[in-house]
């Protein structure tokens, strides 16, 4: 690929930032495949050197802020007055249905985020009460009650066990849900990036 086939492919990529974000970002890329082939690099080495487009250009998107998106896509046109009418005739139906829909999704958000606080607050009750059950345990025994006192301290190293699990467990759906709240954040970001038809 020659470097300008590859500022093409990739200001198509870009199409959905504003203007001068994107005039800046293809200076960038192009003054970094100049600066290669100064090192000695042919041209298409050092095209292939800065990377792939497709990456990059996903990179870029992940990393521009969503109101920057929003900037970029922001039509310019003025809305012609039987559209201003329809907008406010239909207002009392799509305002209240975009607010409803926004309302279930971030109360499904948030029940996701409160199911893992349980399973944060399950966890350290099994740790707290593995700690609690070995102590008293301990003071059985001191007091001459050896039975139930060695019964508290195996009690307590199976909450301790299963605090291990918990805190696994959390762990992983923490992450899970870190993970699927940054997915969402690129999906609404990819809404406002257009791209244009091949």
């Amino acid at each position: 690929m020659t470097k300008i086939q590859f500022l093409l492919a990739l200001g198509e990529r870009l199409s959905g930032l504003p203007k001068e974000e994107m005039e800046e970002r293809l200076r960038f890329y192009s003054e970094m495949i100049e600066d290669r082939m100064e090192e000695g690099l042919s041209e298409e080495e050092a095209v292939a050197a800065v990377g792939s487009v497709e990456e990059i250009g996903s990179q870029i998107g992940a990393d521009t802020p969503i109101g920057t998106l929003v900037k970029g896509n922001v039509s310019k046109r003025k809305m012609r007055p039987w559209e201003i009418v329809l907008l406010c005739v239909g207002s009392p139906i799509w305002l209240s249905l975009l607010i409803a829909a926004f309302a279930v999704i971030i109360a499904l958000y948030a029940a996701l985020w409160a199911v893992i606080v349980a399973l944060w607050a399950s966890f350290a009750a099994a740790a707290g009460s593995s700690l609690g059950v070995a102590a008293g345990g301990v003071i059985l025994i001191c007091f001459g009650r050896e039975v139930p006192g060695i019964a508290m301290i195996g009690a307590g190293l199976v909450c301790a066990g299963l605090s291990i699990f918990f805190f696994i467990g959390c762990v992983a759906a923490t992450k899970g849900a870190a993970w699927l709240t940054r997915m969402i954040a690129l999906g609404i970001k990819k809404c406002f990036v257009k791209r244009k038809d091949a």
